[in-house]
């Protein structure tokens, strides 16, 4: 059973950042002519980073490099340059106040911050009141996180440092536990991924650049660092706070022991990036090109459901037959459709324009439901896991239960957790 959203059709920063997904996944879809002529672009790559907007941004406020021309964007971030650039960002909820109460019963908007980030927080005693200039320090040397040599940062571990910096371990630590709690075994970086992700911290390159898309286990490179830092410095304020306050909203129901193996092995993704046309965590050729391991929405689903070998699944794998979103969506009839409210753990979702009304044509993305209103999907931050409210929410326009077409359902046969 599906409770209704305690947050409603509250949107944060973050999700008015994203809104726009499922035009940039449609407009994917109609690329693939622009995957066997990408020459002119290239040629640009050569001598311009994909990231220069956000390279621009971060060198202007004094950090990764003097210069745009000194950034050096393909090369590794290394842990001395992360541990240099760390300490000059911001830190959003470090002054939060300490709330013993579930915040996730505050009702307000959480892009309505009642204080004005651009503030100084310092205590007035320790400022000379007779001075009425500000007082600044001009740092020796190049900017904090310029090229230097050292040990590769992987994503996950920039992530991670991210996350903290930003004060919000303990929301990672939330999400990690939430899933924990009803017998999944996540991959360390589930926390602290699903926390990066909500607050848009990873980008999702056009399916021609698919090339540049890297796993949780890669090396970052200093442009995609670059993007990150950006959109930390662009926070407007509420963006951490949100984040942190959803976490205390994932509660997952009790798993029976097919939606647990389900959903244990989605959760296992959780980090990968968005490939157009990808459905392995593997390298994999695509429409003939070489590129990383990750997943397209329906690339998501078919591996969880489809290329997945579950030992005892019976008809399981023979449940989805096409590959597409649009297939998966009408390969059940409307009669076999589920509504939101009947929505459980497993459940195949599918979203269209028109919401509850959407046609078959106009189905444009996939997922799959953890339960609580959370679901886990392979979209522009690459495989997350996002509340199903607001923007989402309006357009669910139905699911389909696998589990139950392979007579699944009802094996509640929990195994005890070790």
């Amino acid at each position: 059973m599906v409770k209704a959203s305690r947050r409603g059709a509250d949107l944060s920063p973050v999700r008015h950042r994203n809104r726009h997904y499922y035009l940039s996944c449609l407009l994917a879809c109609a690329c693939a002519a622009a995957l066997a002529a990408p020459s002119a672009t290239a040629k640009q790559s050569a001598t311009t980073s994909w990231a220069q907007p956000q390279i621009k941004e971060v060198v202007a406020h004094g950090l990764m490099a003097p210069s745009v021309a000194a950034f050096h964007a393909n090369d590794p971030l290394t842990q001395t340059e992360l541990d240099e650039l760390l300490p000059a960002l911001p830190s959003e909820l470090a002054t939060a106040p300490d709330t013993t109460t579930d915040p996730s019963h505050t009702t307000t908007d959480p892009t309505g911050t009642t204080t004005d980030p651009s503030r100084t927080t310092t205590d007035p005693t320790t400022t000379d009141p007779t001075s009425t200039e500000p007082t600044t320090t001009t740092p020796s040397g190049p900017p904090p996180g310029s090229p230097k040599p050292g040990t590769r940062v992987t994503v996950a571990a920039f992530d991670t440092a991210l996350v903290d910096q930003l004060g919000l371990t303990g929301a990672a630590t939330r999400f990690r536990d939430a899933a924990r709690l009803v017998g999944l075994a996540p991959p360390k970086r589930f926390g602290t991924e699903t926390v990066a992700r909500l607050l848009g911290l990873r980008t999702n390159h056009p399916a021609w650049q698919d090339k540049l898309e890297l796993l949780p286990t890669d090396a970052i490179t200093r442009a995609e660092a670059a993007y990150s830092v950006a959109q930390v410095l662009s926070f407007r304020g509420g963006e951490a706070q949100w984040v942190d306050d959803v976490s205390y909203e994932l509660t997952l129901p009790t798993l029976n022991a097919w939606q647990k193996r389900i959903l244990n092995y989605a959760v296992s993704f959780v980090g990968y990036p968005y490939i157009w046309g990808g459905s392995s965590p593997n390298t994999q050729t695509v429409f003939g090109r070489n590129l990383p391991g990750g997943f397209d929405c329906s690339g998501f689903v078919w591996r969880v459901y489809k290329l997945r070998h579950y030992p005892g699944g019976g008809r399981l794998s023979t449940t989805l037959r096409g590959r597409t979103t649009f297939t998966m969506s009408v390969e059940v009839p409307p009669s076999k459709r589920i509504g939101f409210d009947a929505l459980q753990p497993g459940d195949v979702l599918f979203f269209g324009a028109a919401g509850p009304r959407s046609k078959w044509w106009q189905i444009n993305h996939t997922a799959i439901y953890l339960g609580d209103n959370w679901f886990i999907q392979s979209s522009s931050n690459g495989v997350d896991v996002v509340p199903l409210e607001g923007w989402y929410q309006t357009r669910f326009a139905w699911a389909r239960r696998p589990l139950a077409e392979a007579g699944l359902t009802n094996v509640y046969a929990i195994q005890s957790s070790s």
